[in-house]
């Protein structure tokens, strides 16, 4: 099954534990699109040892948000590299943008690039009682990076075969704190997607198969 437009962007947005970057994914594998995760992006600058990748990792520890000028630095020099590529299927953007300044700057950065036109925004939903259970599960792998919700006796990467950890922003406190700016800030910017024609809510209750089969559905409008 092909979306009924070519050169789309899927932006992904939910609550810690939605499973967004697991949606993210399986549209990127699907499309053979171009991938951008917030995430994932700011953790490995947070490998770097300099002032900003310090200030970042310590940031990521606390459960708080980094700030937007670093995050949109980062955005940008993703899309200057997909645009260098000169071939552009599509993209997927995982759990950006957070607040609704970010939500008009990532507008103006898709124009830029002549990317907004086919833009379709999905908001995973799930309770916070669930998604605390999810990220309590949750591990990632020290080699890849990659994450997924693990049985506890599972301990090596499916994808490499590495180590799998929980990550450090994992613990109660720090999901807690990551719920409170959530409903803050990123709800607020939801609210301003629903405004929009492009916007759908999914049900993140539910398996991932049947997660990703909803999300199929309204991509092929």
């Amino acid at each position: 099954m092909k979306p009924s437009k070519k050169n789309f962007v899927v932006i992904l947005l939910g609550p810690p534990g939605s499973g967004k970057g697991t949606q993210a994914r399986m549209i990127q594998e699907k499309f053979d699109l171009d991938y951008i995760g917030s995430g994932k992006l700011l953790r490995a600058r947070a490998s770097k040892n300099d002032y900003t990748g310090k200030k970042i990792g310590d940031v990521i520890h606390r459960g708080e948000r980094v700030p937007t000028p670093v995050v949109f630095k980062i955005w940008m020099e993703e899309f200057e590299k997909i645009k260098r590529k000169g071939i552009f299927k599509g993209l997927v953007v995982d759990g950006s943008p957070r607040t609704i300044f970010e939500a008009k700057m990532m507008e103006e950065a898709l124009n830029w690039y002549s990317w907004y036109k086919e833009t379709k925004i999905f908001f995973i939903k799930i309770s916070k009682k669930e998604a605390i259970e999810r990220l309590a599960k949750r591990r990632i792998c020290k080699s890849c990076g990659e994450g997924s919700l693990v049985k506890e006796s599972l301990s090596e990467c499916s994808k490499c075969g590495g180590v799998l950890v929980a990550r450090k922003d994992d613990t109660v406190e720090a999901i807690n704190l990551r719920w409170g700016w959530y409903k803050r800030e990123v709800m607020p910017t939801v609210r301003f997607y629903q405004k929009k024609k492009n916007f759908f809510e999914i049900d993140g209750n539910q398996s991932i198969d049947d997660v990703f089969k909803d999300i199929l559905k309204k991509l092929k409008k």
